[in-house]
């Protein structure tokens, strides 16, 4: 799961940097990213990634389960020092550690236990999150640079928070005909949907770490609520002092990364089109030969 989510997020930053940046919260993007190969191949990654991560969240606690989805962004860095030759300043290195520390100790600490079902109240909750996240997510796309992957990646991380908080319940349906029907499988859908979108957006925008840990960051403290107060996510008796250790260092990690991350990726369409431009307005103001 941790290495399916690290190449999807390499792959789709890939191939979001190659298409035209977008300054408006339109569905369209994610047609047009699915044109490139590459965005493909990220994308059959995160499914994979997300099966697995649903499983896992059948009898898993969503602070481990999100912690470890978190765990990506070390995957992503680490293949993109070596495949993109992304340069990774020191600062950024250490909190990677502190990441996987983090997600260690949770591992430790974490209690396998079937979930709770989630009311009437809940999923309304979960419609009324989605439209609040959408709403946020067409102005928030008016944001450039790093200020904009920041904030975009974070409500795709609600977005995915939301997606999880709905999957945890939703794995534990006795038959397929039971999660067909389930309207728990269609808020899933529609928040990953959105999440989607929204990463892609931020990914459009500068530093593909920024992007991803913003998301982590955002995503963890409400799944991570959530599941212990209302899905009967567990920890092993006497290791709550580990399991707070680990969720706090695992959230000081990503959200380090979102400030140490450096721009590792500029789009080509915008890079060819200046240069265009410039090669353009040379040719005007060159005199005449004689």
């Amino acid at each position: 799961m941790i290495v399916a989510y690290g190449f999807a997020n390499m792959l789709q930053s890939v191939a979001a940097a190659r298409t035209t940046v977008h300054h408006t919260f339109d569905p369209g993007l994610l047609l047009r990213l699915a044109s490139h190969r590459t965005y493909v191949v990220g994308l059959v990654f995160q499914v994979a990634g997300f099966v697995l991560a649903f499983l896992a969240r059948r009898d898993l606690p969503l602070f481990l389960v999100q912690a470890s989805v978190a765990a990506g962004l070390g995957v992503t860095a680490v293949l993109g020092v070596v495949v993109l030759k992304w340069r990774l300043p020191t600062a950024e290195i250490a909190l990677l550690v502190l990441l996987f520390g983090g997600i260690t100790a949770l591992v430790l600490s974490a209690q396998p236990a079937p979930s709770k079902a989630l009311g009437t109240a809940g999923l309304v909750t979960l419609a009324v999150a989605l439209g609040g996240i959408a709403v946020l997510g067409f102005f928030a796309v008016r944001l450039h640079g790093s200020p904009g992957s920041v904030a975009l990646g974070s409500l795709a991380g609600l977005a995915f928070s939301a997606a999880a908080v709905a999957a945890r319940p939703l794995a534990s349906a006795p038959s397929v005909e039971a999660f067909a029907r389930d309207p728990l499988l269609y808020l899933l859908i529609a928040h990953s949907v959105v999440g989607q979108l929204l990463l892609g957006l931020a990914m459009q925008r500068g530093s593909t770490t920024a992007a991803v840990a913003a998301m982590d960051a955002a995503g963890a403290v409400p799944a991570a609520i959530v599941g212990l107060l209302l899905l009967n996510d567990k920890i092993w008796p006497g290791r709550e002092w580990l399991a707070a250790i680990g969720f706090l260092v695992t959230l000081a990690a990503v959200i380090g990364l979102t400030r140490y991350a450096e721009p590792q990726h500029h789009h080509a369409v915008a890079r060819d089109r200046q240069r265009a431009m410039v090669g353009t307005a040379r040719g005007r103001a060159a005199p005449p030969s004689r």
